[in-house]
């Protein structure tokens, strides 16, 4: 079973809204690995516009499954979780001033970089995830830096689903297959929701985890957080 990784950073982002304590963001991660999510992911950007970097240490008391931080490996970034010790850290390489990550690393541009950055974290014992756009040659990359899985951007698949899905998951199906044959996971996450994400978990038999936030926080207004978590969990068997 690929295991679901539940995103809070749209709750941080509502708590944020009003400055107070409500949603109560450490309950709901706790709710979410009750009800069934395999693992937590929050993204702390700069401007700390959802979840804040004095989040990170009670989230990491908190989770009990797998806690997953992203973010762009800025040396502010790198020190957070090198104190707080998360059972991954994904790689991303968005601007401080973007409304989300919408493109991955170039891992072989940025190779020298990444290289230095995935064996710093990794000598603290911590798994690293590069998110990348859906082409081999960024798989091959990635292998090449040392890290230990991809995530697969999943924002074109999404858009393009409806008009073509054979064609949107080509790709990534292609990657997938590679990433397997050169021996590094794949995770997959961007704009995975109720109707496009079985078909993506049936082609890419060997996918490891996905991270779902926004969309599951949206489906959630309307079913209830316990029942969105189980929805996603059956797409996901």
């Amino acid at each position: 079973m690929t295991r679901l990784s539940v995103n809070i950073n749209k709750v941080a982002l509502l708590r944020n809204s009003r400055g107070g304590k409500l949603p109560n963001l450490f309950q709901v991660a706790k709710d979410c690995e009750y009800f069934g999510a395999q693992g937590i992911t929050v993204h702390p950007r700069p401007d700390e516009r959802h979840i804040r970097y004095s989040d990170i240490a009670p989230l990491g008391k908190i989770v009990k499954t797998e806690f997953n931080i992203e973010g762009n490996p800025t040396r502010s970034f790198l020190d957070l979780v090198l104190k707080n010790k998360p059972h991954q850290a994904t790689l991303v390489p968005d601007d401080p001033g973007q409304l989300t990550s919408d493109s991955g690393w170039d891992t072989i541009k940025d190779k020298d970089f990444l290289t230095d950055v995935t064996a710093e974290l990794k000598a603290a014992g911590i798994r690293v995830s590069l998110f990348v756009d859906p082409e081999e040659k960024y798989v091959e990359g990635a292998k090449a830096v040392g890290a230990d899985r991809i995530e697969l951007y999943t924002g074109k698949y999404a858009e393009n689903y409806r008009a073509d899905r054979e064609k949107a998951v080509s790709s990534h199906a292609a990657c997938a297959k590679l990433a397997e044959q050169v021996g590094i996971g794949v995770n997959a996450g961007h704009d995975l929701n109720l109707e496009n994400l079985a078909f993506y978990r049936q082609k890419l038999p060997n996918l490891l985890e996905v991270s779902i936030g926004h969309a599951l926080i949206s489906d959630a207004l309307y079913y209830g957080l316990e029942t969105t978590i189980k929805m996603y969990l059956r797409l996901l068997r």
